[in-house]
């Protein structure tokens, strides 16, 4: 406040208590000028995906003709490692819907493909694998240890991994059918998913997945870990940028996933 004999004088205890409520107010804007609509980080993606009429085949072949209506997005953002040449790892997806689940469409070019550890829960982030974070309302926020959103690390062999409510890794390979399949330098990967909401009960035998629908928005975000033979990954590649912080956060904070919208 500035001006006139009001300059110099102490506020009184009704001007001071309607700037603290005025601060409250303004302090969230404030504090995150990178979050857009307070859940999730400027400058994400949104993916338009065409629904199937029928569910295409998962067998790593993608011939179906519903997969030409899905337009690429590219793996582009180089989270962890050193530069990597195109020889080395491209990578892009697409995908598509039914009532029942989301389909992912994974192409790679990887000179090298590793699965070291056999016990698919010990350091399955640091063989070669598809990741795909998927968060059923767009919701955003901490998924850790809970289920408010899901990273499925896809293995070699097609499990699927993930952190529990327990804090432990466990095989979500209920969830999902996996098939890939290697075309000369390509590697061309099919994963469908079943959906699940943040009420999900690790071990419980009644969860059900979600029901889906034109014009339903869920948080997307898929990644590669490329190992060319090390003890762990060497390189950590994604589909969202990540603003500020550890660039590896995606097992852990919901607001970095794109739009998924579910179109006609």
């Amino acid at each position: 406040m500035r001006g006139g004999d009001k300059l110099n004088k102490r506020p009184t205890k009704a001007r001071a208590s309607l700037c603290a409520l005025f601060a409250l107010i303004i302090l969230p804007t404030w504090a995150a000028p990178t979050l857009a609509n307070a859940a999730h980080y400027e400058g994400r993606t949104e993916y338009r995906a065409p629904r199937a009429e029928a569910p295409p085949a998962i067998d790593g072949i993608a011939d179906e003709r519903v997969w030409q209506r899905a337009p690429w997005q590219d793996l582009a953002h180089r989270w962890l490692g050193p530069e990597y040449s195109p020889d080395d790892f491209q990578g892009r997806y697409k995908v598509v819907w039914t009532e029942r689940r989301v389909f992912i469409l994974a192409e790679f070019t990887d000179d090298v493909l590793i699965d070291q550890y056999r016990d698919p829960l010990q350091q399955y982030w640091d063989d070669d694998c598809l990741e795909i974070f998927i968060d059923e309302d767009f919701s955003g926020g901490n998924h850790q240890f809970n289920h408010n959103a899901f990273a499925y690390h896809m293995s070699l062999d097609n499990r699927a991994i993930d952190i529990g409510t327990d804090e432990r890794p466990r095989d979500y390979s209920h969830h999902v059918d996996s098939r890939w399949r290697q075309h000369e330098n390509k590697v061309i990967w099919e994963v469908a998913i079943d959906v699940y909401a943040d009420d999900y009960i690790d071990g419980a035998s009644d969860n059900k997945p979600v029901s889906l629908s034109a014009g339903k928005i869920i948080g997307l975000m898929v990644a590669y870990c490329d190992n060319d033979g090390s003890e762990i990954r060497e390189n950590f590649i994604g589909s969202e940028s990540v603003p500020s912080g550890p660039t590896d956060r995606g097992w852990i904070d919901a607001g970095l996933f794109g739009a998924l919208i579910l179109d006609e």
